[in-house]
């Protein structure tokens, strides 16, 4: 696994029939579920753990044709894909070799990858004195490996005019994360490069959407009980829960995959009045220490 594994969410009725222009989506009939996924293939990254495993699990329940799962976790990898009948894949995505090696053997299996969803993420504590070796490997699995993987995937996708990127973030990405600099600023870069690809690519047929979970029952947030997280496990979904949030936003082609719905209002007031957003993040970070105060 990537240390703190961070791989911390139904798709469109088109069916990533996606070419010039606007999509034409397929009518709508009384048995949707399997038309969206069904006989695509999809890779994801951070596969064996957490939310990727769910999703993986997710799109072969609607009826992709390949799931790709891309991990260091090669036993948990192997173990899914035999039940999912689909593809493990070392990976370490902070290596871009490994991941240019995943979107090479996925399309010598499958011909083709519909979808990525570059998903495996780390997480640590600290803030700007945190050793630049930190920085550099939160930097490269989160950050990075986005880059990477649009780099090995966008020229099939590009040429076939049609294609889907889905990139996990966090709804640090959009607000922050007390305690963790690091992983503030690297989820940040995530939704920017996610706004990027689809600005840039939108109208040649790649769809793009961006995930951005707060708390979800994985690995990372059960590492940070106590921490200035803790308070995101009063509301942490499941894992599938998330999958399923993931697939009906790729149903609606939306950008922005919220499966808390209330970091969307977070979220505008923070633009309406950065500095009372501000001021306000700065008592959520001082009741924590006081807490914190109080439990030792």
């Amino acid at each position: 696994m990537y240390g703190r594994l961070s791989v911390a969410a139904p798709l469109p009725i088109q069916t990533f029939r996606v070419g010039r222009g606007r999509p034409r989506r397929a009518a709508r009939t009384g048995r949707e579920e399997i038309v969206k996924l069904k006989d695509k293939v999809a890779v994801v990254t951070g596969g064996a753990n957490g939310i990727g495993r769910a999703m993986c699990e997710r799109f072969a329940a609607e009826g992709a044709r390949g799931v790709v799962i891309a991990d260091l976790d090669v036993d948990r990898a192997e173990h899914l894909a035999k039940e999912i009948n689909g593809l493990a894949v070392t990976t370490n995505v902070a290596i871009e070799d490994d991941i240019i090696n995943l979107v090479n053997r996925a399309i010598e299996v499958y011909g083709a990858i519909d979808l990525f969803c570059s998903n495996a993420g780390i997480g640590t504590p600290g803030g700007a004195d945190e050793p630049n070796e930190v920085w550099q490997r939160i930097w490269d699995v989160n950050v990075m490996a986005h880059v990477w993987a649009a780099r090995a995937v966008l020229p099939g996708m590009l040429a076939r005019g049609e294609g889907y990127i889905v990139a996990t973030a966090s709804a640090a990405g959009l607000l922050t994360q007390i305690g963790s600099a690091p992983y503030s600023v690297t989820k940040h870069a995530a939704v920017a490069f996610a706004e990027w690809l689809s600005i840039t690519h939108g109208e040649a047929g790649i769809k793009v959407s961006c995930l951005c979970p707060q708390g979800v029952n994985t690995d990372l947030l059960r590492q940070s009980a106590g921490g200035p997280g803790e308070f995101l496990r009063a509301n942490a979904l499941e894992p599938e829960d998330v999958a399923g949030a993931v697939v009906k936003a790729l149903e609606e082609e939306r950008f922005l995959i919220l499966p808390h719905p209330e970091v969307a209002e977070y979220f505008r007031r923070k633009a309406t009045d950065y500095d009372r957003w501000l001021r306000g993040m700065r008592r959520l970070q001082a009741s924590f220490k006081t807490e914190s105060s109080s439990a030792q």
